[in-house]
């Protein structure tokens, strides 16, 4: 099979934008991530997939974390912690009850880690969702592997 294909097609599949925080070491970091999806609301749990080649993978093995839900004007936010350094970006960061979070976002969730899963080249982490915060707008999309604020326009409809 091949995988780029297979990754085109996994692409018309149009997702919100997270970043995932926790810290380590004494330090905060994030890692953008569109692969989040809710489990539970009995117990409330939801799911992220990290590809295990990224430096976050192993080390957000048991740490509390927060999935923040980036707004439509934070496509520097996503960039960033995609790798992209964004020179001059202020990354506002917010101490929560169990995880650190972004400040000014669309929607943040803090997690407790609940259960970690082999997912292939991924590992599945899921978590406990201990306190969320969620405002109106718009949200950052990605289709097709580009970033896009607008709504999807499909062939065919109007």
């Amino acid at each position: 099979m091949d995988s780029r294909e297979l990754r085109s097609c996994f692409g018309r599949f149009a997702t919100g934008v997270t970043v995932v925080t926790y810290s380590a070491e004494g330090e905060r970091y994030g890692i953008t991530v569109n692969s989040f999806t809710s489990v539970s609301l009995d117990p409330p749990l939801l799911l992220v997939s990290i590809d295990r080649r990224a430096k976050a993978c192993g080390k957000l093995e048991g740490k509390p974390f927060a999935v923040n839900i980036l707004a439509a004007d934070q496509r520097d936010l996503a960039m960033h912690f995609a790798g992209r350094t964004q020179d001059g970006l202020d990354v506002k960061w917010e101490e929560g009850e169990v995880a650190s979070r972004l400040g000014g976002v669309l929607a943040w969730i803090e997690c407790l880690p609940w259960k970690s899963y082999d997912g292939g080249d991924h590992v599945l982490y899921l978590g406990e969702i201990k306190n969320f915060h969620y405002r109106d707008g718009d949200p950052l999309i990605f289709y097709g592997g580009k970033f896009t604020s607008q709504p999807l326009l499909i062939e065919g409809s109007a």
